[in-house]
């Protein structure tokens, strides 16, 4: 039986915000751009592994728009692996939990060098309101060395290629880019 409530709701226009605001050639030249810096850098296309160490999921949903058709990475040769062991990029997410403490150095231990590690939102850089509570080993940084912070909450896929370009390009040497 269908209630009044049901009624009206589906009568109402849905309400949504506005999409991102960025012209799709200038994502293509960033992430080319990602992408162009990856190659001079490593030889091949960036390998990139999502660790959330204790997150509201706020930031997995900014990290998985990167894979949407938007944004589509993947064209780009950019792409997220399912095990550390083919990664050049940690992209960790999330204040470290205690649960999860030991299995980011682990994480960290099977990536092979040379190996990034990005913390991504305001959790992972200690910048939250769960930072300082018993079941939280803290920020990224005090559990694995962290090349890359990239504050906000969340950040949007916008910057987080941004975050991945300056990773880069910081790190080359210096007559490559």
């Amino acid at each position: 039986m269908t209630s009044r409530y049901q009624i009206r709701n589906l009568s109402r226009r849905t309400k949504s915000e506005n999409g991102f605001s960025a012209s799709e050639t200038a994502l293509a030249e960033l992430a080319a751009r990602v992408n162009q810096a990856a190659k001079m850098q490593l030889g091949r296309s960036l390998a990139i592994r999502h660790v959330d160490a204790g997150s509201c999921n706020a930031c997995e949903l900014e990290i998985h728009a990167l894979n949407n058709p938007y944004y589509a990475l993947e064209r780009f040769g950019l792409h997220f692996v399912a095990s550390p062991r083919h990664a050049d990029v940690l992209l960790v997410t999330g204040s470290v939990t205690a649960n999860m403490k030991i299995a980011l150095e682990r994480t960290y231990a099977a990536t092979p060098a040379p190996k990034w590690v990005v913390a991504a939102g305001d959790c992972a850089c200690g910048c939250s309101l769960f930072h300082e509570n018993y079941a939280v080993s803290g920020s990224v940084d005090k559990v694995v060395p962290v090349d890359l912070h990239i504050k906000g909450c969340p950040p949007n896929p916008k910057v987080l290629l941004e975050g991945l370009l300056a990773l880069l390009e910081i790190n080359a040497p210096s007559n490559a880019i």
